[in-house]
């Protein structure tokens, strides 16, 4: 009887199929010779959704499909958003509008009617102060009298203040508005494109792109469906966002060194495949057993990670690898 129990657990070992078989086989000590190490290929899927809820209009890309950097990943519904950039965009001109004309003086038109003014002014005041000159030598003379003296010295003091009043509104004319109203003005300039960036970027959000090349992982929405606030639409695989992870025994995890240079083979992938450690965990687990012995809970291993090279075939995620083992 004691010969039937481990040909039953290598029976149930090699029907349990090759992910598991390896490391159990190795775990329990019938392992590879060589002492390979098996894991598998993870994806760091990047997923994108829209901030605000809405429903999706557009949808052009498919679960398992390619796409570049830029490409239109989905809509969600964009009349408000597109409406709100064009009232921020109508308040940005109104306020630019009103900041330019306090930087101005009054129009060339309104100020050819002050000197218009100013020329009819001064054409009065010459006659007006040569009858004051001919009143006050009359009544030197006793000749004219003293109201017409007055008439004449009033029309013309009155004409010299208009002229002065009218010198001065065309130099006003001229100056930009007080500098505490340009101020507020530009304030109000800057708080509306800010509005209107804000605007934008919202709009922005509900037509999202990819931002790398890749793979359309898996899409969670179809035309027509309401998709809450932060709800994923499609999830998506760049390239260089798969890793390899395997286990290593604890006798040899000392070996193992961040940036360290790893080779691994896979079925149907090309030869000499290369990757760096970029992981190596702090704590140690039981190799995951399917059956329990005592070998198989003394088999203490480290969980592993490492970035394949960006020049080489691209792995799918879930693809089983064969990891050599580390350079003694």
């Amino acid at each position: 009887m004691k010969r039937i129990v481990p040909i039953l657990v290598i029976a149930a070992l090699a029907a349990a199929g090759f992910y598991w078989r390896a490391p159990l086989l190795s775990a329990l000590g019938f392992g590879d010779e060589d002492g390979r190490y098996l894991g598998y290929v993870e994806g760091e899927t990047s997923l994108i959704a829209p901030p605000i809820a809405g429903r999706l209009v557009e949808r052009p890309v498919d679960r398992g499909g390619q796409v570049k950097k830029g490409d239109r990943l989905f809509v969600i519904d964009p009349v408000m958003a597109r409406a709100e950039v064009a009232r921020a965009e109508a308040a940005l001109a109104e306020a630019e509008a009103r900041y330019e004309n306090l930087l101005k003086g009054k129009r060339q038109e309104e100020q050819d009617v002050v000197r218009a003014q100013r020329r009819e002014n001064d054409a009065a005041l010459a006659q007006a102060e040569i009858e004051f000159k001919r009143q006050t030598e009359l009544l030197a003379k006793g000749v004219g009298t003293r109201k017409d003296y007055e008439q004449a010295e009033s029309m013309t003091r009155q004409l010299r203040s208009r002229a002065a009043s009218l010198a001065a509104q065309e130099k006003v004319g001229e100056l930009a508005a007080r500098p505490d109203e340009i101020a507020a003005a530009k304030a109000q300039v800057d708080q509306d494109r800010a509005n209107l960036a804000q605007a934008k970027k919202r709009l922005d959000d509900l037509m999202p792109v990819a931002p790398e090349d890749g793979l359309i992982e898996n899409t969670f929405f179809n035309v027509g469906e309401w998709v809450p606030a932060g709800t994923p639409v499609v999830s998506l695989l760049p390239p260089f966002r798969v890793k390899l992870r395997f286990y290593v025994p604890q006798e040899e995890v000392a070996q193992s060194k961040i940036g360290a240079p790893v080779s691994f083979t896979c079925d149907g992938c090309p030869a000499d495949l290369k990757a760096s450690i970029i992981y190596v965990s702090p704590r140690a687990e039981f190799t995951p057993p399917v059956i329990y012995s005592q070998t198989a809970r003394s088999k203490l291993v480290f969980l592993i990670e490492a970035r394949p090279d960006a020049a080489q075939a691209i792995l799918s995620p879930g693809l089983p690898v064969t990891v050599a083992p580390f350079a003694k």
